[in-house]
């Protein structure tokens, strides 16, 4: 790890290339996406399991951690499971771009949540800069409003985003007592038994669609989970959050290249403005979070 540490920035590039590898895999997988979604987080907790419970220290908080912690943690798990299924379910219904440029509001998302839950406050430029990434929303919805299973799968994106904000919002609450490694994992695992219920409520047999949901799960765990959000929190060493942050909204962009590539989707002109309106509200209002105006 001796040269990562001194070009700390390839790991960076190795992060947003694992995190926008996830919207492609998920289009290969022939599976519901309860299904895709409940293979990548059982190989997330089978590769993280050994870690967890080969520390001592680790073990140990994990056994005594108090009972609403561990409640609040199940919580978190079951909004990330719920941002999972209506994301991968969204990238049926329409492309990557929009997809994967909508789900990039949770920040924004957070930060409602944040001043209506926690009593934040917001500044008149964090406020506009909210105002640009609705716009950029609207127009990539009225983009794809001719048609209706592509605007579905917009609004299921929408739907992700403020999922995956919620577990983000209890994530905060939580991390101030637990570790990193206890809360991931609690988390991971919760994720995970919540999907297997929904496979079983759905009537979803886990093996039953052949083996791309496993492949593409387990390719899920390694890429986008392992070397994908587990390395930004690596890099949080050596960057500042805002600029992390910001280094995430490359995923949009180098998803729909490949996308294009490899699926033939093609944004219009529409979606490119409304997509840039986002990225760059988003990346606003990462900045002046950062510098905590």
């Amino acid at each position: 790890m001796g040269y990562l540490e001194k070009h700390p920035m390839i790991m960076i590039v190795v992060g947003v290339l694992g995190i926008s590898l996830s919207s492609i895999f998920v289009k290969y997988s022939e599976a519901p996406s309860a299904v895709t979604a409940a293979f990548r987080l059982l190989w997330t907790v089978l590769f993280l399991t050994p870690v967890v419970l080969g520390k001592p220290a680790v073990r140990r908080e994990l056994f005594q951690i108090p009972k609403k912690l561990a409640l609040l943690s199940g919580l978190s798990g079951l909004f990330l499971a719920i941002h999972f299924v209506l994301w991968f379910e969204s990238l049926a219904h329409t492309s990557v771009a929009s997809s994967t440029t909508i789900v990039c509001t949770e920040v924004i998302w957070v930060c409602l949540g944040f001043c209506l839950v926690l009593g934040g406050r917001l500044s008149g430029r964090a406020i506009a800069a909210i105002a640009v990434t609705l716009a950029g929303s609207v127009m990539i919805a009225y983009a794809d409003s001719g048609s209706g299973s592509q605007l579905y799968g917009d609004i299921l994106a929408l739907l992700a985003a403020i999922a995956v904000a919620v577990y983000t919002l209890i994530g905060r609450v939580v991390r101030s007592r637990v570790s990193t490694t206890v809360y991931t994992y609690m988390v991971y695992t919760s994720c995970a038994a919540v999907l297997m219920v929904t496979c079983l409520v759905q009537g979803y047999g886990m093996f039953s669609y052949g083996p791309s949901a496993i492949v593409v799960g387990a390719l899920l765990a390694v890429f986008s989970t392992i070397l994908g959000h587990s390395i930004f929190s690596w890099c949080l060493k050596y960057f500042s959050p805002s600029f992390v942050s910001a280094s995430k909204l490359c995923e949009p962009a180098a998803a729909a290249v490949m996308a294009g590539f490899l699926f033939g989707e093609i944004p219009t002109g529409l979606q490119l403005v409304g997509g840039t309106l986002i990225l760059g509200g988003v990346c606003w209002y990462s900045r002046i979070e950062g510098k905590g105006e």
